[in-house]
């Protein structure tokens, strides 16, 4: 068990010794010349029109009686005939995504499978561009590739994509490259593979590592960016337990992003692991991830969509931390991590956060980490997995454990 007594003494010695003798440099260290390995800027493999599993309710069908007039945008959804493959169906287009057909309608009955984006093919295989990426490659587009975001978009365009990427700080301003906060991880210690694709982006309060890799912390407190600036309205306090209000070693990675014209929401998934569980619950030292929307949608707090179900941020205090030694899933997916290597530690299950959006919108989002309170026990987040929802219906703003 660590004592607040024994927290400050390693604030004290970390001052004066600039974490140099837990192998952790700062966020300005070398990274043993890796960084110059790394120049792939993967332009190769951007041809990926479809990131979607998702299964058609039907949304995508006809209705009786449309009528496809020549030359005419008949289903207004900015493509005459002689554009779009289906001009009585706004779904279809050359902005749509595919929708994969591969479940059946709740009646039993299967879906027609359509060609969504007028490609000429018909529910397109996915096709993942993250095989050749590296660990310590800080090109934001392929930190974006590691969570099978694959499509660039045009900056005036249509078409859907990423617009722009970039590693920044929690408050939007630019991260100074390269930092060991910044990882694109192939597995996450000795049980953790990604949800699909080859890489998942880990970014981290202090070094996004795992024992044995080039920069791995060696302890459970590495100093980075140093003091941050939070966003409006965090950290986020959980009711009863009054958290720090200065945040420390803050990192993101912030994306503009155009959805298909037939989206209806995106959803993505992540795992926070974090040294200050069990000791830190509920005090001033809750470090927090959250994924800051703008324009914030509907059930957002302050723009973030991913919280728990009685609206807590993701830090300790969470209801989904439930890896570690006495918790539900045990501390099976530590091992190797240096979570419970170098210090007692816990963390979430895989969780999966859904939010709203319209067909063709523009919005970013912010996906940060950080110290609260102090630069001590640090907090690392892996993310994976995002995905376009295009199938139908009203998704909400919501985080719920991934069920395997």
């Amino acid at each position: 068990m660590r004592s607040l007594a024994a927290r400050l003494g390693w604030l004290l010695a970390m001052s004066v010794a600039a974490a140099a003798s837990s192998g952790c440099e700062g966020a300005e260290a070398s990274d043993n010349g890796a960084n110059d390995t790394d120049t792939d800027t993967d332009t190769d493999t951007d041809t990926d029109t479809d990131t979607d599993t998702d299964t058609d309710t039907g949304s995508d069908t006809d209705s009786d009686g449309d009528v496809d007039i020549p030359g005419v945008d008949d289903d207004s959804d900015g493509y005459t005939d002689d554009e779009d493959c289906n001009d009585v169906d706004p779904n279809v287009n050359p902005d749509a995504i595919e929708v994969v057909v591969d479940e059946p309608y709740e009646d039993g009955g299967m879906p027609e499978p359509a060609d969504e984006d007028c490609d000429g093919t018909i529910d397109n295989p996915p096709v993942f561009c993250d095989e050749a990426l590296t660990l310590t490659d800080v090109d934001p587009m392929n930190g974006a590739r590691a969570m099978e975001l694959c499509k660039v978009a045009s900056v005036d365009g249509t078409d859907w994509g990423v617009v722009t990427a970039a590693y920044v700080r929690a408050n939007g301003v630019a991260a100074a490259l390269p930092t060991a906060q910044i990882g694109l991880q192939t597995n996450f210690g000795s049980h953790v593979l990604p949800i699909d694709g080859y890489n998942m982006l880990a970014i981290s309060s202090g070094h996004a590592r795992t024992p044995g890799q080039p920069d791995a912390a060696g302890s459970q407190s590495c100093i980075g960016y140093g003091a941050g600036t939070p966003p409006p309205g965090f950290p986020q306090d959980v009711p009863g337990c009054d958290g720090g209000e200065n945040i420390n070693d803050d990192v993101g990675l912030e994306l503009a992003l155009r959805a298909p014209s037939n989206a209806v929401g995106f959803r993505f998934k992540f795992r926070f692991y974090s040294f200050e569980y069990p000791e830190w619950v509920c005090t001033t030292f809750n470090d927090q991830f959250i994924a800051l929307v703008d324009p914030a949608p509907d059930g957002s707090i302050n723009g973030n969509i991913s919280f728990d179900s009685l609206g807590n941020p993701v830090s300790v205090n969470i209801a989904f931390f439930t890896t570690c030694d006495g918790c539900p899933d045990g501390v099976e997916d530590m091992d190797g991590t240096g979570f419970n290597l170098w210090d007692d530690a816990g963390a979430t299950a895989w969780l999966q956060s859904t939010a709203p959006i319209e067909g063709g919108q523009e919005f970013t989002i912010r996906f940060a980490i950080w110290d609260t309170g102090d630069t001590a026990y640090d907090s690392t987040v892996l993310i994976d997995d995002f995905e376009w929802i295009a199938t139908g219906g009203t998704p909400v703003v919501e985080t719920e454990p991934i069920i395997e």
